[in-house]
């Protein structure tokens, strides 16, 4: 799967162990940075990964903060994108499921390493279920 990736300097530590973990599974994982732990401004980070995940040059995008919520509010700008801010398993699940999510934002802060990591094993595998849950996300598109 094709996966784009970005963060801010709160959430650097998790996309390296993220990007790590998706390389070792033979994901093909472009990298938006930020590169340090340095204070960055987060959507000169976050919104790169939406455009290319709108356009469809990545099936996903996984975008990283402190807490995860401007990140997701950033990536949502983006006509086409249905970022899912998620803090367990059941969330990641649920916002792939019915959601049809096509990006997840992770809070750095708010979670331990596993469970981020469990997070994106859960949000890449999980499909979508469609039926009313397609139809809802179509007008909502509209």
């Amino acid at each position: 799967m094709k996966i784009a990736i970005g963060s801010d300097h709160a959430g650097f530590d998790y996309k390296q162990k993220i990007v790590a973990f998706l390389k070792e599974r033979g994901h093909d994982v472009r990298d938006f940075g930020t590169t340090g732990v340095e204070p960055v401004d987060y959507p000169r980070f976050i919104r790169p990964v939406a455009e290319g995940v709108a356009r469809g040059e990545f099936e996903r995008g996984i975008v990283l903060g402190g807490s995860g919520n401007g990140e997701a509010i950033a990536a949502n700008k983006v006509r086409g994108i249905r970022c899912a801010l998620c803090w367990n398993a059941e969330s990641a699940q649920l916002a792939r499921q019915h959601n049809d999510a096509n990006v997840v934002s992770l809070g750095q802060r708010m979670m331990t390493e596993q469970t981020a990591l469990e997070i994106v094993a859960i949000f890449l595998s999980t499909p979508f279920e469609g039926g009313r849950h397609a139809r809802r996300i179509a007008e909502i598109e509209r």
